[in-house]
């Protein structure tokens, strides 16, 4: 396990308040759970994992399924942690769908299938996707380009990323579980992780969109995203200066 790794281990076994680990784990559900449309603001969010209650006095209401998403997100960052040195696979995937999706309305959707492939046609930005029956097909072949990679760098993230999206293996949830598996095979390959901030979501889905034409517009905006996580990483491990 690499050194980032291990701290963001012994911060979260430890419950440290005010580290890394903490501001990555309000950082990363704030941000991805608004990108896909989430009403929380930082400030919810933040309340809800430093005291696990939700009591928004004088706030406007949000959504349960906002609330329960967030908290699931938390949960996931955590299986992320403990599952990192895991081998990459299809079951791993949709372990991280299971954990956002459990106990919100659409977990009693029988159509919906949690913690499994789609069953119905979907479309993500007017684009259609992979019909469900050949999503099986589809992550397989992608998943086994990428573990056939001898050793895995950041673009090969991202070009991940994007085919993953393209697919859109599940009903609901699939940003929300490709960004956790980025940032995941990120601190796997001891590549410093990033967070796509949701003020730059138009850059991130015009970078999904145009990537099979131009990659730069997707590969920049993680890299600036990269940046940005750098710095926190600077502030609260300066030793920890290099990454690939």
């Amino acid at each position: 396990m690499n050194k980032l790794t291990t701290y963001l281990t012994e911060e979260k076994q430890a419950k440290r308040k005010g580290g890394l680990y903490h501001k990555t784990q309000i950082n990363l559900a704030y941000n991805s759970n608004r990108i896909e449309g989430s009403k929380l603001t930082e400030e919810q969010t933040r309340y809800i994992f430093e005291t696990r209650t939700i009591g928004f006095k004088d706030e406007e209401a949000v959504p349960i399924d906002d609330i329960i998403e967030t908290s699931n997100h938390f949960v996931a960052f955590d299986y992320l942690i403990d599952t990192v040195d895991t081998p990459f696979s299809n079951d791993l995937v949709k372990a991280f769908h299971r954990i956002l999706k459990t106990s919100t309305s659409d977990a009693v959707k029988s159509w919906f299938n949690v913690g499994d492939w789609k069953k119905l046609p979907n479309e993500v930005g007017g684009v259609e996707t992979i019909l469900p029956q050949n999503v099986e097909a589809a992550i397989n072949q992608l998943n086994n380009w990428y573990n056939s990679l001898s050793e895995i760098s950041f673009e090969d993230i991202v070009e991940y990323h994007y085919h993953f999206e393209k697919i859109h293996p599940f009903q609901d949830g699939n940003g929300r579980v490709g960004r956790l598996l980025m940032f995941r095979e990120c601190l796997k390959n001891n590549i410093v992780p990033f967070i796509i901030d949701e003020r730059h979501k138009q850059f991130y889905y015009r970078g999904l969109k145009e990537f099979a034409i131009i990659r730069d517009y997707l590969l920049d905006t993680c890299l600036s995203a990269q940046d940005t996580y750098t710095e926190l990483v600077k502030y609260f491990y300066p030793e920890l200066q290099k990454h690939k």
